[in-house]
């Protein structure tokens, strides 16, 4: 009896790229078929973008059977509520635009954690071991993601090996400062009403995420006492004009080219290590803490150095149970194994038997 086979759309888009896949669905494995990177900005319109990539695959790949897309910020009644893309998304509109008999929106972090179980283990890289998970039973499983913005999703363990996805909005919630000493914690606390001051607000996401490490550093450079003389220094000044600021910071704060840049880093380490154990304890996630996002490989030897787990492993009473959570960093993988595009297209297998 011949395999069923089905094409599945998934797209993971965001507010620099939109990275669209096509996958082959066969005996419940996929494969990649075709995949492209986007720049969001130079497109009117999610359906342009999809459209766009469609008319260029080869004419012998067959038009997909359902699609899901991961969207950073709320989905409420099929319409995305995005901070950081320039479109409206929408699933009826879509639905209507593109060949396709069913798709959904989901949130983007919650397409990555579907993926989550289907990484590989040379897809990550161990920040604490923990203790050893049960393969069947498992247990709950957190997801935080810093990049352009801040996202968190978590995945419900069923008791058989299987998960249900929760969406969040969590990187909206409430900055905590903290800290191992005195001065940590009167740093960050200097930090929250510098961002209160500027924003209004101060976020998890307005610290943690790329604008965020800019952010910490530009807190960082205003305590500079007028009547001193510690001007930025113009190479990095100039690279940060034409570069991505955090890129920068991120890169020269690792190499300890600039004091500024490499306290940053670290505030930001530690501030990552605290909310993602913050995380962990709401959803009880003793199935393990996944660092996804853009920056996380980008900074791996800063992640590992120890301020992370340092922060992750500082909560009172409950430092013990943390200790026992396994914590793990997800590095880029080749577009086949991309942990979102995975999630979302797994979600989109769900489309199929409805």
């Amino acid at each position: 009896m011949a395999a069923e086979v089905h094409v599945i759309l998934a797209g993971d888009i965001g507010g620099t790229k939109t990275h669209l896949a096509l996958y082959e669905l066969r005996d419940g494995e996929l494969k990649l078929l075709s995949d492209r990177i986007y720049p969001t900005r130079e497109f009117p319109s999610l359906e342009a973008v999809c459209e766009s990539f469609l008319s260029g695959c080869p004419e012998s790949v067959a038009l997909p059977d359902a699609a899901c897309f991961g969207v950073p910020g709320p989905i409420i009644g099929g319409v995305s509520h995005a901070a950081h893309v320039p479109w409206r998304i929408e699933e009826k509109a879509l639905a209507a635009a593109l060949p396709i008999r069913s798709l959904r929106l989901i949130n983007d972090l919650e397409a990555t954690a579907r993926g989550v179980p289907y990484l590989h283990p040379e897809d990550t890289v161990v920040l604490q071991r923990g203790e050893p998970i049960d393969p069947i039973t498992r247990g709950n499983i957190a997801v935080i993601a810093a990049g352009t913005g801040l996202g968190e999703a978590g995945l419900i363990a069923l008791g058989d090996g299987s998960y249900i996805a929760i969406a969040s909005e969590g990187g909206q919630c409430d900055f905590a400062p903290r800290g191992i000493n005195q001065g940590e914690q009167d740093d960050q606390i200097a930090l929250t009403r510098f961002i209160a001051a500027e924003f209004g607000h101060a976020s998890y996401e307005r610290v943690l995420s790329g604008p965020g490490l800019f952010n910490i550093y530009r807190f960082l450079r205003s305590r500079i006492d007028p009547d001193q003389d510690d001007p930025e220094l113009e190479w990095l000044a100039e690279r940060m004009a034409r570069e991505d600021p955090a890129a920068v910071i991120g890169e020269v704060g690792g190499a300890r080219r600039d004091r500024r840049c490499e306290r940053a880093l670290e505030m930001f380490v530690a501030i990552y290590g605290a909310e993602a154990a913050n995380l962990a304890l709401k959803f009880m996630a003793t199935g393990g803490v996944y660092i996804a996002g853009g920056i996380a490989p980008k900074i791996l030897a800063s992640l590992e150095s120890g301020g992370f787990i340092r922060a992750f492993n500082d909560k009172g009473h409950l430092a013990g149970v943390l200790r026992r959570i396994e914590v793990r960093v997800i590095l880029n993988q080749a577009a086949a194994r991309t942990v979102t595009l995975i999630g979302a297209a797994r979600a989109a297998i769900e489309l199929l038997r409805l």
